[in-house]
């Protein structure tokens, strides 16, 4: 509750510093015009433009406004289909997002990884921790598409490669879902990161697999089973809830924003690497031309585009990329 005080103090204090800011600035282009002073115009223009720049990022802000857009976010990384070259892209999307969560001022905690045979992981899941965590990424969940020329062919072909990215909210105690424990199946195994010795001569980590949806979490992060299990359970709770999420929110955009195949068809942004550069978001059509500085964390543009097409509801018709 007080951190919800602090971010309603917050939104209301820079709703005031935006209209007295403005106020005063077109009083000042007034006086300078009256006086005939060029230098006092040129300066409150340049405010102006600066305040419309903030006032826009308020905007996107103020979009961040559902039930849980406020919470921490688990997010999961799945490999499709293609073994070394969808897993070496899945541990590529996963660092992206660790770059944007750095950028953001978000702190980020790994709880279960699977490493590919040769290179890049299989799966991972990570637990982003901020204000605002979910309602940023939750635009990112779906199929992500990379064409490259790849670093595993000795024939330098291009191929293509897909993995996911699925973004769901950590609930809070204020939130209640409850769970009948005899329709969760538990799993328990010996991890497969790092960890010393203990990691390798002990069943430590925890699957919990909801049998009637069929939604399976993991957690392997701490020494502990004990740990791993609470852990896992509170990410269960977080993908139920977010399933009950997604349902009201088919209801009001009529549509079923239902998970797919990670592969043709189904992507939400292609990378393209080779023959030219270029990413595209297939929902909103916002395009960049610098790969690498995507790649490095430069999402928030896209993560705008989508937050605006929810809140307006409009959808574009954009093509594939080849």
């Amino acid at each position: 509750m007080m951190r919800e005080r602090q971010q309603l103090d917050d939104n209301i204090g820079a709703v005031r510093k935006i209209e007295k800011d403005l106020s005063d600035n077109v009083e000042l282009i007034e006086l300078g015009e009256a006086e005939g002073d060029k230098a006092i115009v040129a300066d409150a223009e340049k405010a102006l433009a600066a305040l419309a720049t903030d006032a826009e990022r308020r905007q996107i802000e103020s979009m961040l406004s559902g039930e849980a857009d406020g919470n921490d976010a688990f997010l999961e990384i799945h490999a499709g289909a293609g073994g070394t070259e969808s897993q070496d892209w899945a541990e590529m999307l996963a660092r992206m997002y660790l770059r944007w969560a750095e950028k953001n001022g978000y702190k980020v905690e790994l709880l279960e990884e699977h490493p590919g045979e040769e290179a890049g992981i299989k799966s991972t899941t990570l637990l982003v921790k901020g204000p605002n965590a979910y309602g940023w990424l939750k635009t990112e969940s779906g199929v992500h598409r990379l064409v490259r020329i790849s670093p595993y062919d000795s024939a330098a072909r291009r191929h293509t490669s897909f993995a996911s990215a699925w973004v769901y909210p950590q609930v809070g105690d204020s939130i209640q879902i409850d769970i009948n424990e005899s329709d969760v199946r538990t799993d328990t195994y010996r991890s497969s990161g790092a960890g010393g010795q203990h990691v390798n001569t002990t069943d430590s980590a925890v699957r919990l697999t909801h049998i009637p949806t069929g939604i399976a979490v993991a957690c392997q992060s701490e020494r502990s089973q004990h740990k791993n299990r609470a852990t896992a359970w509170k990410m269960l709770r977080a993908r139920l809830y977010e399933v009950e999420l997604e349902k009201r929110e088919a209801a009001a955009n009529a549509e079923n924003a239902t998970k797919s195949d990670i592969g043709w068809g189904h992507q939400i942004r292609s990378y393209v690497l080779q023959p030219y550069q270029l990413v595209k978001d297939l929902r909103t059509g916002v395009e960049s031309t610098s790969p690498q500085d995507v790649l490095n964390g430069a999402l928030t543009p896209f993560m705008e585009a989508s937050l605006a097409q929810r809140i307006g509801g409009e959808k574009k018709d954009v093509a594939d990329i080849d």
